[in-house]
Protein backbone atom coordinates (compact mmCIF):
# COMPACT_ATOMS: atom_id res chain seq x y z
CA UNK A 1 0.00 0.00 0.00
CA UNK A 2 1.07 3.24 -0.94
CA UNK A 3 0.00 7.19 -0.27
CA UNK A 4 -0.62 9.27 -2.41
CA UNK A 5 -0.04 12.55 -0.21
CA UNK A 6 1.73 11.42 2.56
CA UNK A 7 2.16 14.87 3.74
CA UNK A 8 -1.86 15.22 5.14
CA UNK A 9 -0.14 12.96 7.99
CA UNK A 10 1.20 16.17 9.44
CA UNK A 11 -2.01 16.76 10.44
CA UNK A 12 -2.20 13.61 13.47
CA UNK A 13 0.34 16.48 15.44
CA UNK A 14 -2.90 18.57 16.49
CA UNK A 15 -4.85 15.31 17.52
CA UNK A 16 -2.48 15.70 21.18
CA UNK A 17 -3.06 19.08 21.71
CA UNK A 18 -6.93 18.23 20.64
CA UNK A 19 -7.51 16.06 23.29
CA UNK A 20 -5.69 17.46 25.75
CA UNK A 21 -7.29 21.30 25.46
CA UNK A 22 -10.54 18.95 25.52
CA UNK A 23 -10.11 17.39 29.07
CA UNK A 24 -9.18 20.73 30.04
CA UNK A 25 -12.31 22.04 28.93
CA UNK A 26 -14.76 19.58 29.81
CA UNK A 27 -15.00 19.76 34.07
CA UNK A 28 -16.27 16.79 36.07
CA UNK A 29 -19.54 17.50 37.12
CA UNK A 30 -20.34 17.16 41.43
CA UNK A 31 -22.34 17.31 44.41
CA UNK A 32 -21.62 19.03 47.76
CA UNK A 33 -21.16 16.80 50.68
CA UNK A 34 -20.33 17.72 54.36
CA UNK A 35 -17.57 15.52 54.37
CA UNK A 36 -15.83 13.37 51.83
CA UNK A 37 -15.80 10.25 54.48
CA UNK A 38 -18.94 9.07 52.79
CA UNK A 39 -17.74 8.85 49.85
CA UNK A 40 -14.71 7.47 50.61
CA UNK A 41 -15.59 3.75 49.63
CA UNK A 42 -17.15 4.48 46.40
CA UNK A 43 -14.81 3.24 43.27
CA UNK A 44 -15.60 4.92 39.94
CA UNK A 45 -17.83 2.32 37.59
CA UNK A 46 -16.88 1.13 34.40
CA UNK A 47 -19.24 3.31 33.23
CA UNK A 48 -17.89 6.14 34.44
CA UNK A 49 -13.93 5.33 33.46
CA UNK A 50 -16.04 4.98 29.99
CA UNK A 51 -17.46 8.15 29.73
CA UNK A 52 -13.95 10.06 30.88
CA UNK A 53 -12.31 8.42 27.60
CA UNK A 54 -14.99 8.93 25.01
CA UNK A 55 -12.93 11.22 23.82
CA UNK A 56 -10.44 8.50 22.74
CA UNK A 57 -12.58 7.53 19.99
CA UNK A 58 -13.16 10.87 18.45
CA UNK A 59 -9.21 10.99 18.34
CA UNK A 60 -9.25 7.30 16.75
CA UNK A 61 -11.76 8.45 14.12
CA UNK A 62 -10.05 11.81 13.14
CA UNK A 63 -7.07 9.73 12.48
CA UNK A 64 -8.86 7.36 10.02
CA UNK A 65 -10.39 10.88 8.40
CA UNK A 66 -6.49 12.08 7.65
CA UNK A 67 -5.65 8.64 6.64
CA UNK A 68 -8.13 8.53 3.87
CA UNK A 69 -7.65 12.00 3.19
CA UNK A 70 -4.09 10.56 2.38
CA UNK A 71 -5.57 8.74 -0.45
CA UNK A 72 -4.12 4.98 0.12
CA UNK A 73 -3.80 2.96 -2.69
CA UNK A 74 -2.49 -0.08 -3.77
CA UNK A 75 -0.70 -1.19 -6.30
CA UNK A 76 -2.41 -3.72 -8.81
CA UNK A 77 0.25 -3.75 -11.76
CA UNK A 78 3.45 -2.38 -12.02
CA UNK A 79 5.29 -1.32 -15.34
CA UNK A 80 8.67 -0.17 -16.49
CA UNK A 81 9.26 2.11 -19.41
CA UNK A 82 12.14 2.41 -21.74
CA UNK A 83 12.23 5.83 -23.03
CA UNK A 84 15.06 6.97 -25.58
CA UNK A 85 16.10 10.07 -24.29
CA UNK A 86 17.36 11.71 -27.56
CA UNK A 87 17.20 15.22 -29.08
CA UNK A 88 17.92 15.19 -33.06
CA UNK A 89 18.24 17.35 -35.87
CA UNK A 90 17.73 15.95 -39.63
CA UNK A 91 19.54 18.28 -41.93
CA UNK A 92 18.49 17.53 -45.54
CA UNK A 93 20.23 19.01 -48.78
CA UNK A 94 17.38 20.61 -51.24
CA UNK A 95 19.39 21.87 -53.78
CA UNK A 96 19.12 20.74 -57.50
CA UNK A 97 21.26 18.27 -57.64
CA UNK A 98 18.91 16.08 -55.50
CA UNK A 99 16.86 15.92 -58.48
CA UNK A 100 19.36 13.78 -60.19
CA UNK A 101 17.66 10.02 -60.70
CA UNK A 102 20.45 7.71 -60.04
CA UNK A 103 18.14 5.72 -57.52
CA UNK A 104 16.08 3.32 -57.79
CA UNK A 105 12.61 1.85 -55.58
CA UNK A 106 9.74 -0.45 -56.58
CA UNK A 107 8.47 1.84 -58.97
CA UNK A 108 11.68 1.90 -61.15
CA UNK A 109 13.49 5.14 -61.38
CA UNK A 110 13.49 7.96 -58.96
CA UNK A 111 15.64 10.95 -57.80
CA UNK A 112 17.67 11.80 -54.83
CA UNK A 113 15.14 13.44 -52.99
CA UNK A 114 11.89 11.51 -53.09
CA UNK A 115 13.84 8.55 -52.15
CA UNK A 116 15.53 10.37 -48.91
CA UNK A 117 11.63 11.83 -47.61
CA UNK A 118 10.35 8.37 -47.51
CA UNK A 119 13.33 6.58 -45.71
CA UNK A 120 13.65 9.73 -43.25
CA UNK A 121 9.67 9.17 -42.76
CA UNK A 122 10.46 5.54 -41.35
CA UNK A 123 13.50 7.15 -39.44
CA UNK A 124 10.86 9.28 -37.53
CA UNK A 125 8.28 6.76 -37.01
CA UNK A 126 11.20 4.31 -35.09
CA UNK A 127 12.17 7.34 -33.20
CA UNK A 128 8.82 7.60 -30.91
CA UNK A 129 10.60 9.05 -27.51
CA UNK A 130 12.85 11.38 -29.52
CA UNK A 131 11.91 15.16 -29.72
CA UNK A 132 13.43 15.58 -33.45
CA UNK A 133 13.91 19.03 -35.76
CA UNK A 134 14.37 19.42 -39.59
CA UNK A 135 16.70 21.85 -41.18
CA UNK A 136 16.25 22.24 -44.84
CA UNK A 137 19.06 24.21 -46.71
CA UNK A 138 20.50 24.50 -50.55
CA UNK A 139 21.75 28.06 -51.05
CA UNK A 140 21.20 28.82 -46.85
CA UNK A 141 18.94 27.07 -44.45
CA UNK A 142 16.08 27.31 -42.73
CA UNK A 143 14.21 25.64 -40.42
CA UNK A 144 11.29 23.78 -41.42
CA UNK A 145 9.95 22.67 -37.80
CA UNK A 146 12.05 23.00 -34.30
CA UNK A 147 12.25 20.03 -31.88
CA UNK A 148 8.77 18.39 -31.49
CA UNK A 149 7.42 15.33 -30.57
CA UNK A 150 4.33 15.42 -32.53
CA UNK A 151 5.93 13.57 -35.25
CA UNK A 152 2.88 13.58 -37.32
CA UNK A 153 3.01 17.40 -37.71
CA UNK A 154 7.02 16.98 -38.22
CA UNK A 155 5.74 14.89 -41.43
CA UNK A 156 3.28 17.00 -42.56
CA UNK A 157 6.03 19.26 -42.45
CA UNK A 158 8.62 17.66 -44.38
CA UNK A 159 6.15 16.36 -47.28
CA UNK A 160 6.09 20.51 -47.90
CA UNK A 161 9.76 20.48 -48.23
CA UNK A 162 10.77 20.44 -52.43
CA UNK A 163 14.00 21.06 -54.17
CA UNK A 164 14.34 24.18 -55.25
CA UNK A 165 12.09 25.94 -52.71
CA UNK A 166 15.45 28.14 -51.65
CA UNK A 167 17.71 29.51 -53.87
CA UNK A 168 20.52 27.02 -55.39
CA UNK A 169 23.89 25.97 -54.22
CA UNK A 170 24.98 24.01 -50.80
CA UNK A 171 25.79 25.64 -48.02
CA UNK A 172 26.95 23.01 -45.40
CA UNK A 173 28.47 24.95 -42.58
CA UNK A 174 25.37 27.26 -42.65
CA UNK A 175 23.38 24.07 -41.96
CA UNK A 176 25.49 22.81 -39.70
CA UNK A 177 24.65 25.83 -37.57
CA UNK A 178 21.43 26.32 -38.02
CA UNK A 179 20.94 22.31 -36.68
CA UNK A 180 23.22 23.38 -33.65
CA UNK A 181 21.00 26.46 -32.66
CA UNK A 182 18.28 23.78 -32.66
CA UNK A 183 19.80 21.84 -29.57
CA UNK A 184 21.84 24.83 -28.09
CA UNK A 185 18.79 24.97 -25.10
CA UNK A 186 18.35 20.98 -25.23
CA UNK A 187 18.72 19.13 -21.92
CA UNK A 188 18.50 15.79 -23.37
CA UNK A 189 21.22 13.49 -22.43
CA UNK A 190 22.10 12.71 -26.16
CA UNK A 191 22.25 15.31 -28.86
CA UNK A 192 22.62 14.27 -32.73
CA UNK A 193 22.55 16.05 -36.01
CA UNK A 194 22.25 13.64 -39.00
CA UNK A 195 22.97 15.85 -42.07
CA UNK A 196 22.64 14.49 -45.48
CA UNK A 197 24.09 16.11 -49.06
CA UNK A 198 24.91 15.57 -52.30
CA UNK A 199 27.44 18.32 -52.87
CA UNK A 200 30.30 20.40 -52.03
CA UNK A 201 30.32 23.46 -50.03
CA UNK A 202 30.13 26.18 -52.36
CA UNK A 203 27.75 29.00 -50.00
CA UNK A 204 27.54 30.50 -46.86
CA UNK A 205 29.72 32.56 -44.66
CA UNK A 206 30.35 29.69 -42.22
CA UNK A 207 32.46 27.18 -43.44
CA UNK A 208 31.96 23.50 -42.27
CA UNK A 209 34.69 22.81 -40.71
CA UNK A 210 34.02 26.11 -38.43
CA UNK A 211 30.73 24.45 -37.84
CA UNK A 212 31.81 21.24 -36.56
CA UNK A 213 34.61 22.77 -34.00
CA UNK A 214 31.17 24.13 -32.88
CA UNK A 215 29.20 21.08 -32.48
CA UNK A 216 32.36 19.30 -30.84
CA UNK A 217 32.49 22.31 -28.14
CA UNK A 218 28.61 21.58 -27.75
CA UNK A 219 29.10 17.86 -27.35
CA UNK A 220 26.68 17.27 -30.23
CA UNK A 221 27.51 14.51 -32.37
CA UNK A 222 27.06 14.65 -36.35
CA UNK A 223 26.32 11.84 -38.63
CA UNK A 224 26.89 13.11 -41.97
CA UNK A 225 26.43 11.12 -45.20
CA UNK A 226 26.97 11.43 -48.71
CA UNK A 227 24.18 10.85 -51.08
CA UNK A 228 24.04 9.50 -54.69
CA UNK A 229 26.58 8.11 -56.68
CA UNK A 230 29.69 9.54 -57.65
CA UNK A 231 30.52 10.13 -61.83
CA UNK A 232 28.18 11.17 -64.19
CA UNK A 233 24.28 10.59 -63.22
CA UNK A 234 21.31 11.00 -65.02
CA UNK A 235 19.50 14.59 -64.59
CA UNK A 236 16.06 15.29 -65.89
CA UNK A 237 15.89 18.51 -68.05
CA UNK A 238 13.18 19.61 -70.32
CA UNK A 239 13.41 20.05 -74.16
CA UNK A 240 11.95 22.55 -76.31
CA UNK A 241 8.30 20.64 -76.10
CA UNK A 242 8.18 20.40 -72.51
CA UNK A 243 9.24 17.11 -72.32
CA UNK A 244 11.75 15.55 -70.19
CA UNK A 245 14.72 14.01 -71.25
CA UNK A 246 17.75 12.56 -69.41
CA UNK A 247 21.62 13.89 -69.46
CA UNK A 248 24.50 12.30 -68.08
CA UNK A 249 25.80 15.14 -65.87
CA UNK A 250 28.55 14.76 -63.04
CA UNK A 251 28.23 15.95 -59.22
CA UNK A 252 30.68 16.40 -56.69
CA UNK A 253 30.55 14.65 -53.20
CA UNK A 254 33.30 16.11 -50.74
CA UNK A 255 33.62 12.72 -49.05
CA UNK A 256 37.16 14.15 -47.05
CA UNK A 257 35.04 16.88 -45.42
CA UNK A 258 31.69 15.16 -44.48
CA UNK A 259 34.53 12.44 -43.17
CA UNK A 260 36.22 15.42 -41.24
CA UNK A 261 33.36 16.92 -39.65
CA UNK A 262 31.98 13.24 -38.47
CA UNK A 263 35.11 12.12 -37.26
CA UNK A 264 35.74 15.73 -35.38
CA UNK A 265 32.43 15.42 -33.30
CA UNK A 266 32.56 12.15 -32.31
CA UNK A 267 30.08 10.63 -35.43
CA UNK A 268 30.11 8.28 -38.48
CA UNK A 269 30.24 9.55 -42.29
CA UNK A 270 28.25 7.32 -44.57
CA UNK A 271 27.89 6.98 -48.46
CA UNK A 272 24.35 5.96 -49.68
CA UNK A 273 24.73 5.09 -53.51
CA UNK A 274 21.32 3.28 -53.64
CA UNK A 275 17.86 3.27 -51.11
CA UNK A 276 18.55 0.23 -49.69
CA UNK A 277 21.85 1.21 -48.39
CA UNK A 278 20.28 4.52 -47.17
CA UNK A 279 18.17 2.62 -45.16
CA UNK A 280 20.48 0.50 -43.87
CA UNK A 281 22.80 3.71 -42.84
CA UNK A 282 19.43 5.16 -41.16
CA UNK A 283 18.76 2.05 -39.64
CA UNK A 284 22.42 1.88 -38.22
CA UNK A 285 22.11 5.31 -36.82
CA UNK A 286 18.57 4.19 -34.73
CA UNK A 287 20.71 1.44 -33.78
CA UNK A 288 23.71 3.47 -32.61
CA UNK A 289 21.64 6.19 -30.98
CA UNK A 290 19.52 5.24 -28.32
CA UNK A 291 20.38 6.59 -24.63
CA UNK A 292 17.86 4.30 -22.59
CA UNK A 293 16.26 5.50 -19.67
CA UNK A 294 14.34 2.83 -17.52
CA UNK A 295 11.33 4.49 -15.62
CA UNK A 296 8.66 2.81 -12.93
CA UNK A 297 5.56 4.06 -13.72
CA UNK A 298 2.09 2.09 -12.55
CA UNK A 299 -0.46 1.55 -14.63
CA UNK A 300 -3.63 0.24 -12.20
CA UNK A 301 -3.91 1.28 -8.83
CA UNK A 302 -7.18 0.42 -6.55
CA UNK A 303 -8.16 3.61 -4.19
CA UNK A 304 -8.48 2.06 -0.56
CA UNK A 305 -9.57 5.59 1.42
CA UNK A 306 -12.92 3.79 2.08
CA UNK A 307 -11.43 1.45 3.88
CA UNK A 308 -10.25 4.03 6.60
CA UNK A 309 -13.46 6.35 5.48
CA UNK A 310 -15.90 4.28 6.18
CA UNK A 311 -14.70 3.22 9.70
CA UNK A 312 -13.98 6.77 10.94
CA UNK A 313 -17.70 7.76 10.04
CA UNK A 314 -18.73 4.50 12.54
CA UNK A 315 -16.46 5.37 15.19
CA UNK A 316 -17.59 8.81 15.25
CA UNK A 317 -21.14 7.91 15.15
CA UNK A 318 -21.06 5.49 17.96
CA UNK A 319 -19.08 8.16 20.15
CA UNK A 320 -22.20 10.45 19.57
CA UNK A 321 -24.84 7.34 20.48
CA UNK A 322 -22.87 6.42 23.43
CA UNK A 323 -22.31 10.05 24.59
CA UNK A 324 -26.04 10.99 24.43
CA UNK A 325 -27.33 7.98 25.38
CA UNK A 326 -25.71 5.18 28.07
CA UNK A 327 -23.04 7.19 28.77
CA UNK A 328 -24.31 10.52 29.37
CA UNK A 329 -23.17 12.60 31.75
CA UNK A 330 -25.59 14.04 34.54
CA UNK A 331 -25.18 16.71 35.08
Amino acid sequence: MIFHDPWVFLFLIFIPALIFFAKRLRKDSYFRFSTGALLSDLKPTLKIKAAKHLIALRALALTLFIAALSRPQHIIEESRTITEGVDMVLALDTSTSMLAEDFRTGAGRSNRFNVVREVVKDFIGKRKDDRIGLIAFAGRAYTVAPLTLDHRWLEENLDRVRVGMIEDATAIGEALVTSLNRLKNSRAKSKIVILLTDGINNAGKITPLTAAEAAKAMKIKVYTIGVGSKGLVPYPFKDYFGNTVYQNIKIEIDDAMLEKIASMTAGRYYRATGTEVLKKIYDEIDALEKTRIEETGYKETKELFPDFLIPGLAIIILEMLLSNTVLVRIP
